[in-house]
């Protein structure tokens, strides 16, 4: 193995480049992943455009998603993870400190002691591989780490980031009961996993909202468990569909139980989640809006009783059972996977998730740093 590790580094907006970094040395408490792959999402979308991302900050490797082979590992911390070399694992995003109040009571993705980050972390931070971009990442003693069955397909395998916030965002926050009707707004690959969960967690109806450049995530939405599709800027993109209107006549009046807004910078799904919520419905906001202050009529939260929560990624009990669904093999999973690319085709990895690749229908893209 050589003794550099190559890195698509991100250096401003739209910026990538490829650098090449020392190979950390591991010790007893820490590890070297070989990255197998990483999957893209919205969030990288939006940072890659500049969107995204605390202002002013240094060059980092991206990749929050990354699953990979243990390479290189200590013996405290085989250990603790319970892995050893040639395990295949999936990171999750944050590193928290393990022994703070918020990580003892299992609020660690609130740890105030956090200070590193798979995707986030800059390259000034030794020993500078901290994000999935790139063929090797290190693994410091804090990293929260998840094993993954080596016979299921990679692609597959690296969809466990969207399929666990299908299953935090729809049946631990949404709380989905058995015959319940669930609204999903937004048809990215997040919005599809949570008709997955929804599905599993006995859902009765689901509808899913998408625009009609969406029509391939909507087509397999619906193979996926989806009742109904609404195409909000109509069949041509250029006819405005009333969202709420369309909910009443498929609900018969009755609304929807569960809302889940997913939709990346776009205002009007908040305003059509509340107003498509049962009277004591809820709401759950997960779709960033980059910042932006959002208009909000607080009175329709009031009237309807609702409850509204904010989803703030993926936690270890959603990985988990993420993991579990994928490694069952009970959904074909891999219609979702539409693209892969290598190391050195980051930019245009990013691209065509955003749809900005003519001729591209992108659902799950993936990088992988050592194809």
């Amino acid at each position: 193995m050589g003794e550099t590790v190559r890195a698509a580094v991100q250096t401003g907006p739209r910026r990538l480049e490829l650098r090449e970094f020392p190979r950390p040395r591991t010790g007893a408490d820490d590890a070297l992943l070989k990255v197998e792959a990483n999957g893209i999402c919205g969030s990288d979308v939006e940072t890659f455009k500049g969107h995204l991302g605390r202002p002013g900050r240094g060059p980092f490797i991206p990749g929050h998603e990354p699953l990979g082979i243990i390479s290189e590992i200590g013996e405290q911390a085989a250990k603790r993870w319970g892995v050893a070399p040639g395990d295949r694992v999936a990171l999750e995003v944050i590193v928290p400190c393990h022994y703070c109040q918020n990580c003892l009571t299992g609020r660690y993705q609130f740890c105030p002691n956090r200070t590193l980050g798979h995707g986030v972390t800059g390259v000034d931070v030794a020993p500078s591989l901290w994000g999935g971009f790139a063929e090797y990442l290190y693994l410091s003693p804090g990293t929260l780490v998840h094993k993954i069955d080596r016979n299921v397909p990679v692609e597959v395998a690296a969809m466990y980031n969207p399929l666990g916030a299908g299953v935090r965002w729809a049946a631990q926050l949404g709380g989905i009961q058995l015959g319940d009707t669930v609204l999903v707004l937004g048809a990215g690959q997040r919005g599809i996993a949570s008709v997955i969960a929804a599905r599993i967690a006995g859902a009765g109806t689901i509808i899913m909202t998408g625009l009609a450049a969406d029509a391939h995530k909507l087509e397999l939405a619906r193979e996926f468990g989806a009742d109904y599709t609404i195409v909000v800027d109509g069949e041509d993109g250029n006819d405005t569909v009333n969202t709420v209107e369309r909910v009443a006549d498929i609900t018969n009046g009755k609304m929807a139980d569960v809302v889940l807004e997913l939709t990346p910078m776009a205002a009007q799904p908040i305003s059509d989640a509340l107003s498509s919520a049962r009277h004591g419905g809820r709401v759950v906001l997960a779709g960033l809006k980059g910042g932006r202050e959002i208009s909000l009529r607080t009175d329709v939260i009031i009237q309807r009783g609702l409850t509204v929560l904010g989803a703030f990624g993926v936690d270890a009990s959603a990985n988990e059972q993420a993991i579990g669904i994928i490694e069952s093999g009970r959904f074909p999973l891999e219609k979702l996977h539409t693209h892969s690319f290598g190391l050195d085709e980051v930019s245009q990895a990013i691209e065509t998730l955003a749809g900005e690749v003519e001729g591209e229908q992108a659902v799950h893209v993936s990088v992988h740093p050592n194809s």
